[in-house]
């Protein structure tokens, strides 16, 4: 029996070797027109916040090539990660409370808890049946 939940694409991460971290967020700074705030107790992390309106844009530290990818959050990890896979998407791993996926095409996302402050995800998820 599917549940009824919500989600929203909430993230935009620009992922890049951790060599580079500094000198990728303070290009996209500069090419955004925004702050580069590096997250308290999240070092691999630095926010650009107000680069898009509700949508929060990170540079990540990665071990791997960089990309980007995107987080869609939810308030039902179970049953939004088996709607992505019915879609096609492959789990291709999990960290935390973090399900990581492969898009068809190759892309990946990750299905994460809701962040967002109830009123924004609210606004902004859509729900699915």
């Amino acid at each position: 029996m599917r549940r009824v939940h919500r989600s929203r694409f909430s993230t935009l991460l620009i992922d890049t070797p951790a060599a580079q971290a500094g000198s990728t967020a303070g290009f996209w700074s500069s090419a955004l027109g925004v702050p580069a705030r590096p997250v308290e107790g999240e070092e691999q992390f630095t926010d650009l916040p107000g680069a898009f309106p509700d949508l929060v844009v990170s540079v990540q530290a990665v071990d791997d090539a960089p990309r980007f990818h995107i987080d869609i959050e939810t308030d039902d990890l179970d049953a939004e990660t088996a709607r992505l896979l019915a879609l096609g998407a492959v789990e291709v791993g999990r960290w935390l409370d973090c399900r990581t996926l492969r898009a068809p095409g190759g892309h990946l996302l990750c299905v994460i808890p809701q962040h967002s402050d109830d009123e924004t995800f609210a606004r902004l998820a859509r729900t699915w049946p």
